[in-house]
């Protein structure tokens, strides 16, 4: 498991010296470096490569990817197989995310284009043992040429070749036996059309099968996202009777790791400890049933809070609302974070999306993963950009993650009153919308400040706001 370093300077300085060593070995194995690409290559396409196949990915974290590397290069270059890799390591970070790029790319780090399905293997074979040492995130939809290994394959297209789908999008496409255009299809536990016989032969694991608490205590029926650090799922929790509707949360075992060494795991056993203390002092935060582990990632069960997200809500409603319902929720949240504050903590992902309206109007926030105790250091790289203040984009300080959560609130309550988001320089709400007291306009602006030490607290957010009747 990688070391967890709490200071995000130590964080900085691992980005920069592992980026550095990453173009090295980029310009020595990777020379081809199309500048309309995120990829390199170690040399171009000929005419005797295939444009489909049986393809390989060799998964690594952003921080054990040169190790990674070092150890397959010379072998793929004394191969001449056709490989690439990402054009930097930060590339790596957002492949590993699965958001930008999609979730079908988590852990493709090295992709080897092999010229037969024999190659594939022996090539496969090869890399599994130089590999065998390194621990990486598992790449969805691919199958793995043994449990646990770094190295997964799938047949697939090697050209960017595309039709269009029946939906009308443009979609990746194979050939068929007919020489049809087909699409290029990543499904679970199949790692290539029925047309074709895998030619991998893989180990059956000799790890002891363990009760799997997904067949028997939770039954999840509904996957609400998927990124590189886990899921998030709606389940049944059948270890009470009658089972209850539950959130079940997944934090992935070296998934989206980042440069401080946290991973999808840590942040979920992070966010369970976090919850915990945050209700112990009164917050109506999530209640968490249970917390476990399973194949070596972390679960977090927790109650599903019914209602709507602020962000759907402000959706349905084309964010159009009265004055007097926008300050109700200004009120709310200030509440909240005034709470938050006082326990010692920072929400730091202060959001629309983070907050449910219940049947009744109260807002409950959900998702703390990012949550730190104020006076601890912090990585930057979290809360979301546009509810984040302008210095959280550089230097990183723990001095101001209260400030931070501050000037998420003033965001919100700007988007409550106006319907838009406060971009670089945001009009005055007053030119926005009629109506608005003068005292709320001021307060506004003053969350929105630059400068940090001049946003007012939550405590004094509470005071300034018109009390809901």
């Amino acid at each position: 498991m990688a070391k967890i370093h709490d200071n995000p300077q130590v964080g900085c300085a691992v980005s920069r010296a592992n980026n550095s060593a990453w173009r090295r070995l980029a310009d020595s194995s990777l020379p081809i470096a199309p500048a309309d690409s995120i990829w390199r290559y170690s040399r171009n396409l000929n005419d005797l490569d295939p444009v489909q196949g049986w393809k390989l990915h060799i998964s690594a974290t952003i921080l054990n990817a040169n190790a990674v590397f070092r150890k397959v290069c010379s072998y793929l270059a004394r191969k001449n197989v056709l490989f690439k890799g990402p054009r930097s390591l930060d590339e790596l970070k957002k492949i590993n995310c699965g958001l930008q790029y999609g979730y079908s790319q988590v852990g493709k780090f090295i992709t080897v284009y092999p010229a037969t399905s024999t190659e594939a293997v022996t090539l496969a074979r090869k890399l599994d043992e130089l590999t065998r040492n390194f621990r990486a995130p598992a790449v969805p939809f691919d199958s793995a040429v043994r449990p646990g290994s770094c190295i997964y394959y799938r047949y697939g297209s090697f050209i960017n070749r595309t039709m269009e789908s029946e939906a009308g999008l443009q979609v990746l496409a194979i050939r068929d036996p007919g020489g049809e255009l087909i699409p290029d299809q990543r499904t679970a536990n199949q790692a290539g059309p029925s047309w074709v016989s895998d030619p991998f032969v893989r180990p059956r694991s000799t790890i002891q099968a363990r009760e799997n608490p997904f067949g028997t205590t939770y039954r999840v029926f509904q996957s609400l996202s998927q990124r590189g650090k886990g899921g998030v799922y709606k389940a049944f929790d059948c270890s009470v009777q009658p089972p209850r509707l539950c959130i079940l949360k997944e934090g992935r075992r070296d998934g989206e790791i980042d440069w401080n060494g946290r991973d999808g795991r840590y942040l979920v056993e992070r966010e369970a400890q976090v919850l915990r203390t945050l209700r112990s002092v009164g917050l109506d935060v999530p209640r968490i049933y249970s917390s476990f582990e399973y194949d070596e990632n972390h679960y977090l069960a927790s109650e599903l809070i019914w209602g709507e997200s602020l962000h759907a809500h402000l959706y349905r409603r084309r964010r159009r609302l009265s004055i007097r319902q926008a300050l109700n929720f200004a009120f709310q949240l200030a509440t909240l974070l005034r709470e938050v504050h006082n326990a010692g903590w920072a929400w730091r992902d202060c959001k629309p999306a983070n907050l449910m309206v219940t049947a009744s109007g109260k807002l409950r926030p959900i998702d703390f993963e990012g949550a730190t105790q104020i006076n601890e250091r912090y990585s930057t790289e979290w809360s979301t950009p546009a509810f984040s203040p302008p210095q959280d984009k550089t230097a990183a300080s723990n001095k101001f993650c209260k400030e931070t959560d501050l000037y998420a609130l003033g965001t919100v309550i700007y988007l409550l009153l106006t319907g838009r988001l406060p971009l670089a320089k945001p009009l005055a709400i007053e030119r926005l919308r009629k109506g608005i007291d003068q005292q709320v306009v001021i307060l506004v602006a003053a969350l929105l400040s630059r400068n940090p030490r001049n946003r007012p607290s939550a405590s004094d957010v509470c005071a300034r706001l018109p009390s809901p009747d």
